[in-house]
């Protein structure tokens, strides 16, 4: 049965659409990171945020994912928590990485927003870099207006 407040046109819009690219999740995770608290992005300065379809193999055994799909996002490196305040020479920079593939899959199967969805995973991300807690996380998620 149709619903109702589907239109033709949504319809055809529907039908029509395709699956973000990496460079469309690049372009939504800027505008979600842009939504974060001001005082929490200044805090944030030399993250770096980076899409991939999947976890790479060592990641996904060290994680110990049984799936590709297990893993929406992940933080590697030295958190603020752990005293990584300041770089050391031959240090990677601290990095967030969203997967795009994981979280299409993700999204398919709940009744949130892509939006939302890539906001939460990058919150959530960024808030192992700072040591934060569930409720903390939370918080600045629903200062995004996407909580």
């Amino acid at each position: 049965m149709r619903d109702k407040t589907l239109t033709d046109k949504n319809a055809t819009d529907l039908a029509n659409l395709q699956a973000p690219t990496l460079a469309d999740f690049e372009m939504l995770a800027g505008e979600a990171y842009e939504r974060l608290p001001e005082d929490f992005r200044r805090l944030c300065d030399g993250v770096v945020i980076k899409i991939d379809d999947f976890p790479d193999d060592d990641t996904l055994r060290e994680m110990d994912c049984e799936t590709p799909f297990d893993l929406l996002g992940l933080f590697r490196g030295i958190g603020l928590a752990q005293g990584g305040g300041m770089m050391q020479t031959g240090q990677f920079p601290n990095m967030v990485w969203l997967y795009r593939r994981p979280i299409l899959d993700y999204w398919a199967e709940h009744e949130e927003s892509l939006g939302h969805i890539i906001t939460h995973v990058l919150v959530h991300e960024i808030g192992h870099h700072f040591g934060l807690s569930d409720d903390d996380m939370e918080a600045i998620e629903a200062a995004t207006g996407e909580g």
